[in-house]
């Protein structure tokens, strides 16, 4: 396992991070795509069954879902007090997620609460995700708290969701 990243390493992980939310918010599908590695996956854990997108095709379904989805315009995802550390095939992080949601003159609304759970590998000669947990922030993270079990909280899936899932095509 490394001992250190450099901050260079550091800072390109962060703008990954950054990049996933950009072109995520603004409908880049292919920008969105090319934050993972080829084979790299992302898994909604929040569900009675996590969801999950592996590879470039499931993953651009995912980002073009919820660009043809009307109620994803105006959406925000603001990341923070992102922990970044090396480990064995490269780099790990943690980091809050807060994902809101533009609605006429407002109030607006927070839509999600929760934190990423991220691994990185070089790809290319440059950091991609190679592994997106998206979780809510509830069940095990919470543990330390009084009154806290640290059991997974499940809940069931929103129905406009459904069509996220991808199929992957026959061969």
């Amino acid at each position: 396992m490394p001992q250190f990243l450099s901050v260079a390493d550091q800072l390109s992980i962060r703008d990954v991070i950054a990049l996933y939310a950009w072109t995520l918010d603004t409908g880049d599908v292919e920008g969105f795509v090319s934050c993972f590695c080829s084979d790299g996956a992302l898994i909604w854990d929040a569900f009675e069954e996590p969801m999950r997108w592996e590879g470039t095709e499931a993953l651009r379904h995912f980002a073009t879902y919820f660009r043809n989805l009307p109620t994803s315009a105006g959406r925000q995802h603001h990341v923070t007090n992102i922990l970044v550390e090396p480990c064995e095939d490269g780099a790990r992080s943690k980091s809050y997620a807060a994902v809101a949601l533009r609605q006429g003159d407002g109030p607006h609304l927070l839509n999600v609460m929760g934190y990423y759970e991220d691994r990185f590998r070089l790809e290319d000669g440059r950091w991609r995700l190679a592994e997106r947990f998206i979780r809510d922030w509830s069940g095990p993270v919470l543990a330390n708290f009084a009154g806290q079990t640290g059991e997974r909280i499940a809940r069931p899936m929103p129905a406009p969701l459904a069509g996220a899932i991808h199929e992957p095509r026959s061969r």
